[in-house]
């Protein structure tokens, strides 16, 4: 169900039904961040833990105003959920970038573990994917575990489970073994933050810095920062700040080399979460409770 809410009042203005025509919603599961582009509300789906059930995945368009849904479902047999929980990058002219998960095919490609570059109206327009997309649904390594990122210099970054990151050109993706130029990093998880030239990236055990060199077509690890199962990362208020969710820490990075601002623990955090800035405020929850840090 979407619901449409009055920010003023909190009261309900509206709801709707926005389940994926032809599959079970008990196998459906909304994770990823619903995307607000051109009059439309974009929500993804993937599946549920252990992967059970027919499931697909699928993006579902809500007109803001009112009207029929449009839908694009992963061609895939099974499986090639959406579930980046950062959901769709919309680029200038509105299309949608996605990144799909594993598929159960690992002989015949179907759209699993790659880039999809989805019009407005959630057609087809360009894919890429990795040479090794099959090793990767066997392995349980999904490319798509965080949402693509577009770039300066009309590049595109995705990076997955496996730990190599890859940069795209924006106007051909290439489709199979497409890419401009890839390198392994990190296995990536949750969401990123980029404020040129830098990258950052959640991954296992800490945060990364990637340079990128537009020019060249390449990059660089510029810092590593150890960190407990991070969360996804943002930049505010001349910092990079992310959620320890082992520790339960909320932390601010210096962007230019990763020291350590301040901190503040608070109890246990999600699997994914991602602080939130506003005014002079950001904003995490920690210990089940929303703690508010004055900047």
């Amino acid at each position: 169900m979407l619901y449409t809410l009055d920010l003023a009042r909190g009261l309900v203005r509206g709801q709707r039904r926005v389940d994926p025509p032809g599959d079970s919603p008990l196998v459906e599961q909304q994770r990823g961040a619903l995307t607000l582009a051109g009059g439309v509300v974009y929500v993804p789906y993937g599946g549920l833990f252990g992967d059970c059930g027919a499931y697909h995945g699928w993006i579902i368009g809500a007109p803001a105003a009112g009207g029929d849904l449009i839908s694009y479902k992963v061609p895939c047999r099974r499986q090639c959920g959406l579930w980046a929980p950062g959901g769709p990058t919309v680029d200038e002219q509105g299309d949608l970038w996605v990144a799909s998960g594993n598929s159960d095919s690992t002989s015949t490609f179907d759209y699993g573990n790659a880039v999809l570059r989805l019009s407005p109206d959630l057609k087809l327009r360009d894919w890429f994917a990795p040479a090794n997309w099959a090793e990767l649904s066997r392995s349980d390594q999904d490319l798509g575990s965080i949402s693509p990122v577009l770039l300066m210099g009309g590049l595109v970054w995705i990076s997955g489970k496996d730990g190599v990151g890859y940069l795209l050109r924006r106007d051909r993706l290439g489709h199979v073994s497409g890419q401009a130029f890839s390198r392994s990093v990190c296995p990536t998880y949750s969401s990123s933050a980029y404020a040129a030239p830098f990258l950052y990236l959640a991954c296992t055990g800490e945060v990364v810095a990637v340079r990128v060199d537009p020019d060249a077509r390449s990059f660089s690890v510029g810092w590593r920062q150890s960190r407990n199962a991070p969360g996804g990362p943002i930049l505010a208020f001349g910092a990079l700040w992310v959620i320890d969710t082992g520790s339960g820490t909320l932390a601010a990075l210096d962007p230019a080399d990763g020291h350590k601002l301040y901190s503040y623990s608070g109890g246990s955090a999600m699997h994914f979460v991602t602080p939130a800035a506003a005014g002079s405020h950001v904003y995490a929850v920690l210990g089940r409770k929303l703690l508010a840090v004055v900047v």
